[in-house]
């Protein structure tokens, strides 16, 4: 079994920043992709990362020796409150025997007070 656990999300003030991570756990030989989605309230979900609203503001980075996935966003707007998702892509576990799956972690609330 693989699971996604985030941890960093929270209350903030606008202005302020969080940093997120999020963990793929289980026994895991290699990771093709991991990211980050958002779904503000009332809308769809989104990519994180590449969106014109965050540019220069939020920054993706990956640790691959610890199949770890960070979000660091500065300069929070009340826009950006919402729940955010880990994602995981091409996830090949190595019990039972061998498998490629995509997952999803189960989100953090994050919300950005004015």
């Amino acid at each position: 079994q693989v699971q996604l656990v985030e941890s960093g999300g929270g209350l903030v003030q606008a202005g302020g920043s969080l940093r997120l991570s999020c963990t793929a756990l289980g026994r895991i030989a290699s990771i093709n992709t991991m990211g980050w989605f958002r779904q503000a309230p009332g809308k769809q979900r989104e990519l994180v990362g590449y969106a014109d609203s965050v540019k220069g503001r939020f920054t993706i980075s990956r640790d691959n020796a610890e199949n770890t996935v960070y979000l660091q966003m500065t300069s929070l707007k009340d826009e950006d409150t919402g729940d955010y998702y880990c994602y995981a892509g091409g996830v090949l576990s190595v019990t039972p025997g061998k498998r490629v799956a995509n997952y999803w972690g189960r989100g953090t609330q994050d919300t950005v007070s004015s």
